[in-house]
């Protein structure tokens, strides 16, 4: 059957975790069905390199994506609707052509929007058997119910009322939704009207795309993937780097940690042996070779990629409960786990100090990969959900 898939992220280069996860899907389908894709691109990466996913979908097509604009006369509008601001004024009528027109063009049996971005355009393929991939409502709720003051509870509340009434109503629209972890789906089922099906496809990644990187662990080494235009990584490193870090060194001053990942100039507490290495083209040697990673995030939804890149690669991760949310990870077996800035130094210092500790996260986290979360797992599972929702 012939899929078109609706991405709000250009997936190439592959560079973070909602590219990674769209690119092997795209890739996964296409070893079974045809696949077109129409993706939106943002204009800071530059012109999209059309090739890599040219060689894996019969048709490529991108926009470039017009990011929401608060002051716009059309966002400054959507304070009377009860569509959410952002999808008003983002809303691309090229894209709603293009989709349009591809439709038409090349009659799909299925058509996969990935994210409310791409569900937005819903109305386009009614009749069509189609999934909303990836939904989403966790980083809405959480911020709505970790509100400190008043004004911010009410702010945050009136902007998940508007994304709940929204979502649910495309969800009506959508033959299966997909989301990542159980937590998703049981916010989803709350909201969703009777009969909608919801099904968790977890994050994943191609193990075979990891076994040829060979690094030697260096000791007393830290590092930290994410970029820092992702609010919830930023502020994860500046309570590392004010509350874990100091501790850390002052027991360990040979200590060293390496940030990747596009960091806007945006200032950090303490840069004393830090490296700052901007944009890897390639991440998984620098991860390869480090001691242990570290995962402080107290935002954000979904489930962490950089946390199974890092067991692919066999590096110990310690994170906190949020950070590691999502995936079937035990505590001590997989993986250490902290919210406290002492405990979670001392959750960093255990890993430093002890190579058998080191040595046995390490292989437990491998193994749950290769079970959970390897692509030869997950993408099986996922083509017999389409199938079955094409029927």
């Amino acid at each position: 059957m012939k899929v078109l898939f609706l991405s709000r992220w250009y997936p190439y280069p592959v560079n973070n975790g909602s590219k990674i996860r769209v690119f092997n899907l795209i890739k996964g389908l296409s070893g079974r069905h045809p696949v077109g894709l129409i993706s939106f691109y943002e204009e800071s990466d530059g012109e999209p390199a059309l090739l890599p996913m040219q060689q894996i979908c019969q048709e490529v097509q991108v926009i470039r994506r017009k990011n929401f604009d608060p002051g716009s006369l059309r966002a400054l509008m959507g304070f009377f609707s009860l569509k959410p601001r952002a999808y008003i004024d983002a809303y691309s009528s090229e894209m709603g052509e293009v989709i349009r027109k591809s439709i038409l063009a090349h009659r799909y049996d299925c058509i996969i929007a990935s994210q409310v971005d791409m569900a937005a355009y819903a109305d386009l393929f009614a009749g069509i058997p189609s999934i909303f991939e990836e939904a989403e409502l966790a980083v809405l709720y959480d911020r709505f119910a970790g509100a400190e003051t008043a004004a911010a509870k009410l702010r945050h509340w009136l902007t998940w009322s508007k994304h709940r009434r929204f979502i649910k109503s495309l969800l009506e629209q959508f033959a299966l939704a997909t989301v990542v972890s159980e937590r998703e789906r049981g916010l989803l089922a709350q909201i969703a009207s009777q009969g909608v099906a919801i099904e968790v496809i977890p994050n994943f990644i191609d193990l075979n795309a990891y076994a040829g990187i060979k690094a030697e662990p260096k000791a007393d080494t830290l590092i930290f993937m994410g970029s820092f235009n992702y609010q919830p990584n930023y502020q994860g490193m500046v309570w590392f780097q004010e509350k874990v870090y100091p501790r850390l060194k002052a027991s360990n001053p040979s200590l060293s940690l390496t940030i990747t990942g596009a960091h806007g100039n945006r200032p950090l507490p303490n840069t004393q042996d830090v490296n700052l290495t901007g944009y890897l083209d390639d991440i998984r040697p620098s991860l390869a070779s480090s001691w242990c990673s570290i995962v402080p995030l107290h935002s954000g939804g979904g489930t962490r990629l950089k946390i199974l890149e890092a067991m692919a690669l066999r590096t110990p991760v310690v994170a906190t409960t949020k950070g590691a949310e999502g995936l079937e990870v035990v505590a001590g077996e997989h993986i250490l786990l902290a919210d406290d800035p002492q405990q979670f130094a001392e959750a960093v210092e255990s890993i430093l100090k002890s190579s058998n500790l080191r040595q046995k996260l390490a292989e437990n986290a491998y193994n749950l990969v290769r079970e959970k979360y390897d692509w030869s797992v997950v993408m099986p599972r996922f083509i017999t959900l389409l199938e079955g929702a094409v029927g």
